[in-house]
Formats: structure tokens, sequence, C-alpha cells
């Protein structure tokens, strides 16, 4: 056994299949499978369960995938500790954001970032769906979802807050909904859903309503909802921090205040893999992205250092 074999298995593993693992080693199929029997044969045991669709390890698989993981993350630390010297951080964060909270509230966080850290690269996709982080070769995705995927760390972000709002000038001439119902009576411009409805849940103290719209505006490009709410369009269902600036100069006014309105959900999450030996670059940019978001606990950090 040697480390080329134990990263073969890592590989595997994290890809989920033997066609997965070729295409991200630049190996043939039947060329991954021969490594594999090979690394089986003189362990003396199966080391994974091959289905039509996943590969699972087995127990002494898992225990090997650890110790691959492990050896890994001490290489890359070597690598770094080398490329550190006399050197700033360095490095690369693919990460994947919303695209409107990505532009609206992440952008000048990035922007920080990189003037503070112009070793690190980082590549940044602007991307509203819950992609495979594997496939993808996504570090980080950043996400508004009711309940964070039970297979990636999830760390909490702080909740988000969905409103229904129009312009000041659209409120003149048409009536806002003050009552849940009246939304259904209402054009709604609003996220991209699936098919034509909109089911929208919404929370006052212990009660929970649904209701089912269909909007008639939809997009995942939130900038460009905000514009077609400002164009007068509809009502808008959007999360608070699209239209934050535009009702604190008071062009756009909000209706139904006394319900928490949720489309994808009230949370948002900052979701990566789990096991994997995060690059320095990788760990000092959540430290930075958690310190914008949770400022208070940075601080009680800095203070117990």
């Amino acid at each position: 056994m040697d480390l080329q074999s134990l990263t073969l298995l890592v590989e595997i593993l994290d890809a989920g299949n033997l066609s997965a693992a070729a295409r991200r080693l630049k190996m043939t199929r039947a060329n991954v499978s021969y490594h594999l029997n090979q690394l089986e044969r003189s362990v003396g045991a199966q080391l994974i369960r091959r289905t039509t669709r996943r590969a699972e390890p087995t127990e002494i698989g898992l225990r090997l995938y650890q110790h691959g993981v492990a050896i890994q993350g001490e290489l890359l630390a070597a690598r770094e500790s080398v490329t550190a010297l006399g050197e700033g951080l360095q490095g690369r964060v693919r990460l994947s954001v919303p695209s409107g909270y990505g532009q609206l509230v992440m952008a000048d966080w990035l922007i920080d970032f990189k003037r503070q850290y112009p070793g690190i690269v980082l590549d940044v996709v602007f991307e509203n769906r819950i992609e495979d982080l594997l496939r993808d070769e996504v570090d980080i995705a950043i996400r508004v979802i009711p309940e964070p995927p039970q297979n990636l760390v999830a760390r909490e972000m702080g909740p988000v807050r969905y409103v229904a709002c129009a312009t000041r000038a659209y409120a003149e001439r048409h009536p806002l909904p003050v009552q849940l119902d009246a939304l259904r009576a209402t054009p709604v411009v609003t996220a991209a859903v699936i098919g034509r409805q909109l089911r929208i849940s919404a929370y006052q103290g212990e009660t929970r309503r649904e209701v089912i719209l269909e909007p008639t505006l939809i997009s995942e490009n939130f900038l460009f909802l905000r514009q077609a709410i400002l164009a007068g369009l509809g009502v808008g269902l959007v999360p608070d921090y699209v239209v934050q600036e535009d009702v604190r100069r008071g062009d756009v006014v909000t209706t139904l205040d006394d319900w928490r309105l949720s489309i994808f959900g009230t949370q948002m999450f900052m979701l990566y893999m789990p096991n994997r030996q995060h690059t320095r670059a990788i760990r000092t940019f959540i430290d930075f992205i958690l310190a914008r978001v949770r400022p208070e606990e940075a601080e009680e950090a800095q203070s117990q250092r």
C-alpha cells in the first residue's frame, strides 16, 4: 500500500462512484477499477461496496479513507508551510453564493478579504441551486435552505427575512394586500420556483399558514427582481436585503409586516464538506466571513486569545 493508492481510495469515496472519480483523476474508469482491485488485493479485504449508483466503504475501507484524508491534510499543510516562508498567505478558495445575497451583501466582504489577503485566489460562482460540492469542486457554498443537507457541515449565518413590498407609487394606485389570502389576487414578483405555483409559508407567533400563488414575474436574479419592483410591476416577495436601501429612502413600502414570510427557508447557512483538512486559505476565509455575520462572537474569541 502506498500514498497513491490511499489517494485513489479517498477520491473514489469523495466522488461517490468510480466514474466520477475517474473524471476527477483524469483516468479511465477501467484504470480506476484496476488500481482499486490491486489495493484490495494488497490489503486482503474488500474496501468498497459497489452499487449501481454509489460506492460505499466497508468498515476497513472507512478506516483507510480516514487515514488517507489525514495524510493528505498533513501533506497539504507541509506544502503550505514551505510556500508561506517569506510570503503572505496564499491558496485558492472556490465559493458559491446566492445571486442576490452575493451581490448585494457579500460583494463588499469579498473585496475586503481580497485586499487583506491578496495572495489568495477567490473563485466566486453566483448560483442559487444546491449543487454537489464535490462534483462542482466547490469549497464553500452559501445558501438559504430550510434544513442543511446531513452530509455537509452547516454553519449558521443568521436569519433571512422575506418582505412583501412595492413602490410607493404602486401602493398609491393599487391597494396593497393586508391579508395573506389577498396575495392570490396580487401580481407577485419573486424568485424562481419549480412549476407555475409558489408555496409561501407565513408564521405569526404559533400560527403557521401556507398560501399558494402564481407569480406574474419569476427570476433567479434578485437584482432584476429589484428592478421589476422599482418599475411598479407588482408586489415583490424578496429577502429584505434586496430592497433595504429603497425602504430606507422611502421609495419602497412593505406590507404584511406582522407575518414572517418564507419561500426557500428562513436561515442562511455556510456549507462545506466534512472530514476534509481545509487549507489555511479556506480556514481563513471561513473565519473572515463568520466574523462579518457574527461580530459579537468574533470579539469574544479575540478577547479569549
